[in-house]
């Protein structure tokens, strides 16, 4: 899993460094809801996040561009705009 800022990466990870394993959450999560294909579990972040970049945070700005991907699953590409 791996996130970039403006072509500058920011977050780097796997499964391996989460707290549960992925079979875990999936059986937790399903003790409450039927999961379907596609559906997402939001287990949290890797470490890299701009609120914890020291010494000043490092936000996101308008123009700014992300992409986020999961090797050999896929990527996703978003635009920041401001809020009107």
């Amino acid at each position: 899993m791996w996130l970039t800022v403006n072509g500058t990466m920011r977050q780097q990870g796997t499964t391996a460094n989460m707290i549960f394993n992925v079979p875990t959450l999936v059986s937790y999560v399903s003790q409450f809801m039927t999961l379907l294909p596609g559906d997402v579990i939001s287990t949290g972040t890797p470490a890299g996040v701009g609120h914890g970049i020291r010494p000043a945070p490092v936000y996101l700005q308008p123009g700014d561009e992300v992409e986020l991907g999961i090797d050999g699953l896929g990527r996703a590409r978003q635009k920041v705009v401001a809020h009107s």
